[in-house]
């Protein structure tokens, strides 16, 4: 196939491909999707081998979020039955912390809900950043915690944060669609300035609230332009009790080829299989992992991942490696530049999304947040975009498994 020819010799040179090509990728048929996978394959294993970065999800403060974002059960006037409650403790969110890193997690994410973070919410999850640290020698922090305002990454870096995640989640275009309490230029503003600050920028999307194949091409090309060091792609966990409660979108073929072509267009980033891959990739996962070099281990913000012993041993079958703590997640010529604070692959004049310094991640993600979270969520609903195709995988409400266990409850995380 001339077109999947032409994206690996693109990737492997580390081109963009042309927004026609990405738009075909998505276009291909079922018949074609293995040959779809190993050419993006072929670009995966180029800059990250077989090895595969874990991540691991915190959730600081869950639920009553004040923003509305219609795909988060955490928003003000969700009905999803979900855990809610207030900040955890540093010592609390240390111990979750350690189960996940015990799994063979790098980076832990910390997420908490809300519009944004106070200056005491940025002093308090400062002191959870070393208590994690002082018990976790060498792991990764990256915070998740809303729009940011001036000065706040500044001080969150100071306090040992190596990353910040805030997803673009879908196109500008549909932006209004999906949130009403903020805007699209809200979110790419906190993206920019966790990057100023020289905090590893991640920021990813949401697949599967009814966008069409030109709004994800939109979103992804955008994120190569924010230049972001790592970039989580989510599939929609359809609550019950919030807005996109139905829109099942997706099939598992379908989300390959999103991950194939965010693979092709960002041929040399950390793309991390975030929330909702269990819901619609289903038995498919261990083919994503031709496609991804990072995952999050074990649960979600709100929802149950499958078990952290299950992705470890799929990652095994798969015949693919756990990346280890000493291994740098980007190639060469990337963790050269984002070592002095700064991102990008420039090929040609054009900006090749980012990976992350020293391995990335993020939100969320889940994503929505850092994998799974929103920026904040509030009791307007907002209007789902009309799917543009009817490629729904059917409605499989009994998919999507509300997280009780963890942190904010007196059971064991899974991890």
């Amino acid at each position: 196939m001339d077109l999947l020819n032409t994206l690996v010799e693109k990737g492997l040179r580390r081109e963009l491909p042309t927004r026609e090509e990405a738009l075909a990728v998505l276009a291909t048929s079922d018949d074609e999707l293995l040959d779809v996978v190993a050419a993006a394959g072929k670009v995966r294993r180029q800059w990250f081998g077989r090895r595969v970065k874990l991540n691991y999800l915190v959730n600081l403060k869950s639920g009553l979020c004040p923003e509305d974002c219609s795909y988060c059960s955490q928003r003000l006037g969700s009905k999803a039955e979900i855990l809610k409650y207030t900040w955890l403790k540093p010592e609390e969110a240390s111990q979750a912390a350690a189960a996940g890193v015990a799994g063979g997690a790098k980076r832990v994410c910390l997420v908490a809900s809300g519009r944004g973070p106070t200056d005491r919410d940025v002093d308090r999850v400062g002191k959870t950043i070393a208590a994690i640290k002082e018990q976790n020698e060498g792991v990764e922090v990256c915070a998740c915690l809303g729009l940011l305002s001036d000065g706040q990454a500044e001080r969150l870096r100071d306090a040992g944060a190596d990353a910040y995640n805030h997803n673009l989640n879908t196109s500008e275009a549909t932006y209004g669609a999906i949130t009403k309490t903020h805007t699209y230029a809200d979110r790419v503003d906190t993206v920019q300035k966790a990057h100023a600050a020289g905090l590893s920028a991640c920021s990813g999307l949401i697949a599967g609230m009814g966008e069409s194949d030109e709004d994800l091409v939109d979103v992804v090309y955008s994120l190569r332009e924010l230049d972001p060091d790592s970039v989580p792609v989510n599939f929609l966990i359809p609550f019950e009790g919030t807005p996109l409660a139905k829109e099942w979108n997706l099939t598992p073929q379908r989300a390959l080829r999103i991950l194939a072509m965010v693979r092709f267009v960002c041929p040399d980033v950390e793309v991390r299989l975030a929330g909702g891959r269990e819901v619609h990739l289903r038995s498919m996962q261990p083919l994503a992992l031709h496609l991804v070099n990072s995952i999050f281990l074990g649960d979600y913000l709100t929802s149950e991942g499958q078990a952290g012993q299950a992705d470890l041993d799929m990652i095994a079958d798969a015949g693919f490696e756990v990346e280890g703590a000493g291994t740098s997640t980007l190639p060469a010529h990337r963790s050269e530049v984002t070592a002095g604070g700064g991102c990008g692959s420039h090929t040609g004049g054009a900006s090749v999304c980012g990976s992350g310094a020293s391995g990335s991640a993020g939100p969320d993600s889940a994503s929505a947040g850092c994998g799974s979270a929103c920026g904040g969520c509030s009791g307007h609903e907002a209007e789902a975009p009309v799917p543009a195709q009817a490629d729904a995988g059917g409605v499989r409400p009994d998919l999507v498994a509300v997280r009780r266990r963890g942190a904010g409850t007196d059971l064991a995380p899974n991890a």
